[in-house]
């Protein structure tokens, strides 16, 4: 597991080396929640995937990415919200095996 560094702003964009490969993540707040876009290697392969507490959200291993990723309340079962990025709400890396 790694833990992704994240702000509590409600739109961001960060550049990261998972498991060896080259990734953006688009983490950004709409009306109905918090939602991810996924590239790898520049190329999008998640758009607009939703965040919820503890649900895995590259759903299809055809996608290529090595690993998953999920959101974790660290104080309960919520779903994530910007303004506790990074310290009440994780994003975490899950390697293959995890």
């Amino acid at each position: 597991m790694q833990i992704i560094p994240l702000a509590s702003v409600p739109s961001q964009t960060l550049s990261i080396v998972l498991n060896q490969q080259n990734c953006a993540l688009k983490v950004y707040t709409l009306s109905t929640g918090l939602y991810l876009d996924l590239y790898l290697e520049g190329v999008q392969i998640l758009g607009a995937v939703i965040c919820r507490d503890r649900v895995e959200l590259v759903r299809q291993p055809y996608l290529g990415f090595i690993g998953n990723l999920s959101f974790i309340d660290t104080q309960g079962a919520d779903d994530p919200a910007y303004t506790g990025l990074g310290a009440r709400f994780i994003l975490m890396y899950l390697e293959p095996a995890e």
